[in-house]
C-alpha cells in the first residue's frame, strides 16, 4: 500500500481514483508517511444479507494472506452458516 499525503491526494484525486478503480490499487492517505485512512475499490458484487464492511472485506484482498495458512477447521466444524 502506497501512503500519500493529503496535499498530494487533493492535487491528484482523479488519478488516484482511476488507479484504485481500474488497477485495484490501495492507497493510504495521511500525514508524515502514516496512513490515517485508506482508499480501496468498492465491491462490485454486493451480498445484501451482510453489512457493508463484511462486503468490502469479502471482496477485497484484505485476507489474501490467509491463502498461505493451513486450514485447521472443516465445514463440519462450523455450527451455523452465516452467508
Amino acid at each position: 500500500m502506497q501512503v500519500i499525503s493529503t496535499t498530494s491526494m487533493r492535487k491528484n484525486i482523479s488519478e488516484v481514483i482511476n488507479k484504485v478503480k481500474y488497477n485495484n490499487r490501495v492507497f493510504g492517505v495521511g500525514r508524515r508517511n502514516k496512513a490515517e485512512v485508506i482508499i480501496i475499490k468498492y465491491p462490485e458484487n454486493i451480498n445484501k444479507k451482510v453489512n457493508k464492511i463484511t462486503n468490502i472485506n469479502a471482496n477485497s484482498s484484505s485476507f489474501d494472506f490467509l491463502k498461505e495458512e493451513p486450514d485447521i477447521y472443516s465445514v463440519k466444524d462450523l455450527k451455523k452458516r452465516y452467508v
